[in-house]
């Protein structure tokens, strides 16, 4: 088998798809596309510089276009993936948990389980159902307030 440039750019296509497997962003993917359309330059013997050139250019067109408008389509509407902890939760209201294993009370904040501590109070323990508000984390630990009745 004769392995030309327009074959060495879909092999390497090919194994930058496969490592999108592991990683799950996209971003792998879409060098793989950038290099599949190169793979189509080379085909048409451009030299080189050109490939590398033109592997470039698909690759600032498609690396944005993955992470930005495709690869939010693939995550459930209303979570923010990567954004515990940075505020977007504060004054958010939750209902108290008790872990099963220790009984340990705290909140689930998208989807983790936060051992949680009344600021008023520093008290750890609330009953399960207590309906708590947001404030911040110290460290892992829920910083949460009562929720006045009215």
């Amino acid at each position: 088998m004769d392995w030309n440039p327009a074959l060495i750019w879909l092999a390497i296509a090919l194994l930058l798809g496969l490592a999108e497997l592991s990683s799950g962003g996209l971003v792998l993917l879409s060098l793989g596309v950038a290099a599949a359309l190169t793979s189509a330059l080379a085909a048409f013997g451009l030299t080189l510089p050109w490939q590398l050139l033109a592997m470039g250019v698909f690759s600032g067109i498609m690396i944005p276009l993955a992470v930005k408008v495709i690869r939010p389509w693939f995550s459930p509407s209303g979570v923010s993936y990567g954004t515990t902890g940075t505020g977007v939760e504060q004054g958010h209201t939750y209902t108290t948990l008790k872990r099963d294993f220790d009984g340990a009370s705290g909140v689930k904040i998208n989807g983790d389980f936060y051992r949680l501590r009344v600021a008023e109070t520093g008290e750890t323990e609330l009953p399960e159902g207590t309906l708590v508000v947001f404030q911040q984390f110290d460290g892992t630990t829920a910083i949460v307030s009562h929720i006045q009745p009215r």
